[in-house]
């Protein structure tokens, strides 16, 4: 599933995907799950984890602005400085579940 559609509305990303469903997201919600590696961190290949310190409460962040990564996700720029998050739009319906 792709979007048609994605637009800033207030401090929301609105998503209209090619079902002709909509997704809204408040930007506390996608910084917090964000999965960069500063934010989730990542594992060597001995499974040794560094970073990431697991979701944290993010309540005043607003998004920017964003890039599209190809054609399966964005980037989103977010008010606090973090803007390495590919979301792509399966994790963007995954995180839906959530919401």
């Amino acid at each position: 599933m792709k979007p048609t559609d994605i637009q800033l509305i207030g401090n929301e990303l609105a998503i209209v995907w090619d079902d002709g469903s909509e997704s809204y997201y408040q930007a506390p919600f996608l910084r917090k799950h964000s999965p960069s590696a500063q934010n989730i961190g990542e594992k060597d290949i001995l499974g040794n984890q560094y970073g990431g310190d697991g979701p944290r409460e993010f309540p005043d962040v607003t998004i920017l602005g964003w890039d599209y990564v190809g054609n399966y996700a964005i980037r989103p720029s977010f008010s606090d400085g973090h803007k390495t998050g590919l979301f792509s739009w399966q994790y963007l319906r995954e995180l839906e579940a959530r919401l």
